[in-house]
């Protein structure tokens, strides 16, 4: 960030640094100074907002890097208030979204919530935390307190968001719902006094509706601070469980581990500081040893794999792990051992290509057509009389159009997934 625009006084210039390395965006900075400032002087802390809505039961390391931020507020001794939203789960969150998100029943949300409050005390103090839920407050809300928090709006500074602003000029639909949302987890500001809102770069409207509520209801406004969004293992898109491209925080040690270790090399420097936690500088010079040739690029990567593992398991586990891996793709040997055992039927899986989708390796029947043709799947053993020859294209183009019959098939799927897959007639 560049703050040549920003006194900074030097007794907070510490704090500051700290809690702004690594954001996209304080908004408005001058005020943000002022807030830790007065802080500071007073000896009030600041309550510091971060909302999540459960329509998910696992938070992933994408969900960890405003999490890690707040864990710094709160290491300075602010006041943490994560906000589960259990009420406007319901509803579903268009950010980022080029179509209505699937709306969630009040069971649905209550299930995952529960999974909630275990996985983010991984990293936050749970005495230190206020944990609070938006249904407390807006379950109460009638009609005429909605149409008074939608009168505050209006259509058109709705569109300025841009993913209804780009849903509208294509002409898909936009439902009235959907515009609520944001007005939604304003007033959550409102109920909670914030004095900070975090959320990522795709939340910025949300987070700026907020503190216009605030304003308007005579608070002083929040400043917001947006993270960016960490790219997940495709290389390509934002780390999304529906996507597959994920990390979930409480996955074993050794999923996690085999799961780091795919990271495609150019984004890894992104895991370094967002996930880990590393001082950009500390990147920087990583990432020039890797670009002069002094560490490789696959070293660096355990070393990333190793860190990711022992921020959640420790580091016993994260080197057994590291040496479990390297004796694997040393001997280059079926880890009979380790390996998933899996029970399917031939009607599950008629071909490689269903094979695949069956074991949820791939989204979608595309992605396995290219992961095959790529040589990203590789048998060790097949039932007797089944020929899949993967050393060629042509021989990879035939295999994943081929029938598959029962028995036992030893595969490599990517750089890190073992199974054993037992095929049966029925």
């Amino acid at each position: 960030m560049n703050d040549t625009t920003v006194n900074i006084p030097e007794e907070i210039r510490e704090e500051y640094e700290l809690l702004a390395a690594s954001t996209v965006e304080i908004l408005p900075r001058d005020e943000f100074v002022q807030k830790l400032l007065k802080s500071r002087q007073t000896g009030r802390p600041l309550r510091i907002k971060y909302g999540a809505d459960p329509s998910a039961p696992d938070i992933h390391l994408g969900h960890s890097v405003p999490i890690r931020k707040l864990k710094q507020f709160q290491d300075l001794g602010h006041q943490v208030v994560f906000l589960i939203g259990d009420y406007t789960a319901r509803i579903g969150d268009p950010s980022g979204k080029n179509a209505a998100r699937p709306r969630l029943s009040k069971e649905q949300v209550s299930k995952n919530a529960e999974t909630y409050l275990d996985q983010i005390f991984k990293i936050l103090d749970r005495s230190r935390t206020e944990v609070v839920f938006n249904s407390t407050w807006l379950e109460k809300m009638d009609v005429s307190a909605t149409i008074e928090l939608m009168s505050k709006f209006t259509v058109s500074q709705m569109l300025e968001r841009e993913d209804f602003h780009k849903r509208f000029e294509s002409e898909v639909p936009i439902y009235l719902h959907e515009f609520i949302y944001p007005l939604l987890q304003g007033y959550d500001s409102i109920a909670i006094r914030a004095d900070v809102e975090l959320g990522g770069t795709d939340q910025k409207f949300n987070l700026l509706v907020g503190r216009e509520l605030q304003r308007e209801a005579g608070m002083e406004p929040q400043c917001i601070m947006t993270m960016p969004l960490l790219v997940g293992l495709d290389g390509v898109n934002k780390m999304s469980k529906s996507l597959g491209n994920y990390i979930g925080i409480t996955e074993p040690p050794r999923d996690m581990f085999g799961k780091a270790m795919s990271i495609p090399d150019e984004i890894m420097w992104d895991y370094f500081e967002l996930v880990v936690g590393l001082p950009a500088h500390e990147v920087a010079q990583l990432r020039d040893a890797v670009a002069e040739g002094k560490v490789h690029p696959r070293d660096m990567k355990e070393r990333l794999a190793k860190s990711i593992v022992a921020l959640y398991h420790g580091p016993e586990a994260a080197e057994a792990e590291a040496e479990e891996f390297r004796a694997r793709f040393t001997l280059r040997v079926f880890p009979d051992e380790t390996a998933e055992k899996i029970t399917l039927s031939v009607t599950e899986a008629p071909t490689l290509v269903k094979l695949l989708l069956a074991l949820k390796a791939v989204p979608s029947a595309r992605e396995a057509q290219r992961l095959i043709q790529q040589g990203g799947v590789k048998f060790f053993e097949c039932p007797a009389g089944v020929q899949l020859q993967m050393e060629s294209q042509e021989g990879r183009l035939a295999a994943a159009r081929a029938p598959l019959s029962p028995g036992v098939y030893k595969i490599k799927i990517g750089k890190t997934r073992f199974a054993t897959v037992t095929l049966s007639e029925k």
